[in-house]
């Protein structure tokens, strides 16, 4: 069986946002797969612009990323008690194209943010959000990494044993869930 191509879609855009450090953590406690990062670079979701030219090459590339996934991570930062507005528009455009590419697909859903909630309430809608695509929602455990500005070591692991223990028990929750057996 070759790797398991695993995406993993950031909330946050900056490179060295603590989501993608989050997320890369996450990637290294799953263990061997493929990794792929998304690029949510992408234009406000707009209905006439659809209407006129079509998805957009860098939306259909993400739709695409997530069609062939064996299972994505998301982690996701707060802004004002929600997940960001380039996450959401991430959403809406990939519902625009064909196929159903969340349809079924395991997931998990992490945070990171500076508050000391890590997140929560950022987290909790993202998975209202992700409901209506119907894919398989990991329900746990939780990661919401609160303090995600201290959270990491210079080499950007995970500073804390607890969170990392978290982030490892999901990542072995989603080798399950794809069939992966340790």
């Amino acid at each position: 069986m070759s790797d398991p191509v695993l995406l993993g879609i950031s909330g946050a855009l900056r490179q060295p946002s603590t989501n993608r450090k989050l997320l890369r953590e996450a990637v290294r406690l799953f263990g061997t797969c493929a990794y792929v990062e998304a690029d949510l670079n992408l234009p406000l979701y707009d209905g006439d612009a659809e209407s006129e030219s079509g998805i957009p090459k860098a939306v259909q590339k993400l739709a695409d990323q997530v069609a062939n996934a064996d299972a994505v991570v998301i982690s996701t930062p707060e802004y004002n008690k929600a997940p960001p507005g380039v996450l959401k528009n991430a959403l809406d455009w990939i519902s625009r194209t064909d196929g159903s590419p969340w349809k079924d697909k395991p997931v998990a859903v992490m945070s990171a943010a500076a508050g000391r909630a890590g997140g929560e309430q950022a987290q909790s809608l993202l998975r209202l959000f992700l409901m209506p695509f119907q894919p398989r929602l990991l329900t746990g455990p939780a990661v919401h990494l609160a303090g995600s500005g201290k959270a990491f070591a210079e080499d950007d692991r995970l500073l804390s044993d607890r969170y990392e223990a978290s982030v490892a028990a999901l990542m072995k929750k989603l080798h399950a869930e794809i069939g992966i057996t340790s």
